[in-house]
């Protein structure tokens, strides 16, 4: 578990310019790397567990249609599978673009169909195929700044239920809105009763397992900067107080 590498997507699409997004054709090339370098895919909760070897959990935050539509069909040609976390109040509502501060600039433009989330029935062919459905929270809040005790617990235990309820499995982890939690949105998690989250820093912080840093990969990671940001020398780079946090 210590050295395993868990990369964040969001999106995938050939023309989305957005920066959470990335083209099938780079996707693949990266998908290319990892297994060329012999790397073994997991879920983000196997991944967890520990195992020898090298290991790669590919998560997607957001649920967006466009993982099961062009993602997968690379993914099953490695034979890896992913992580999907789920923001679950718009899940119920899958014929509604995605909603929320940092994406809401692509509403009512030619890039809203981007936007739109995987259904539960989708969410459930995934995980019938291997992968791994988690929660992203119910309404993608800010966890660090949501003030009100119950309100937090709220997105956390709410969504979980909802996951577990609508696709008849447990779940088990969480990746954080944005990235953003403290140690107080850290025992909220634990108490929810996730084993292990998600996040996103600057700086690859010290891995715990409900605070897992997570390498982001966005659209403008061309191949030489995918694999500065997966290699383990950059990476602990990354962890050393040489590395900016802004």
């Amino acid at each position: 578990m210590a050295d395993a590498l868990v990369l964040c997507y969001h999106a995938i699409s050939e023309r989305f310019p957005a920066a959470l997004s990335v083209t099938p054709g780079a996707f693949e090339r990266h998908l290319g790397l990892l297994k060329r370098a012999g790397y073994r895919g997991a879920t983000f909760a196997e991944a967890m567990q520990g195992g020898s070897g090298r290991v790669v959990a590919i998560t997607f935050d957001d649920a967006f249609l466009s993982v099961l539509r062009l993602a997968k069909p690379l993914l099953d040609s490695v034979g890896y599978p992913a992580t999907v976390y789920a923001p679950t109040a718009y899940i119920d509502t899958p014929a509604q673009p995605l909603r929320w501060q940092g994406i809401d600039q692509w509403h009512g433009g030619e890039h809203e169909h981007e936007l739109l989330p995987m259904s539960w029935g989708q969410l459930g062919e995934l995980a019938d195929a291997g992968w791994e459905i988690g929660s992203h929270t119910c309404t993608h809040p800010h966890l660090d700044q949501v003030r009100d005790d119950g309100e937090l617990r709220a997105e956390l235990v709410e969504s979980k239920a909802r996951v577990e309820e609508r696709l008849g499995r447990a779940c088990t982890t969480l990746a954080y809105p944005y990235g953003d939690y403290d140690e107080r949105v850290v025992a909220a998690a634990g108490a929810a009763g996730y084993a292990a989250a998600g996040t996103l820093p600057a700086r690859l912080h010290h891995a715990r397992p409900l605070a897992w840093p997570r390498v982001g990969i966005y659209h403008g990671d061309d191949e030489r900067r995918f694999r500065l940001k997966v290699s383990r020398v950059m990476r602990r780079l990354r962890g050393s107080r040489l590395w900016p946090t802004g």
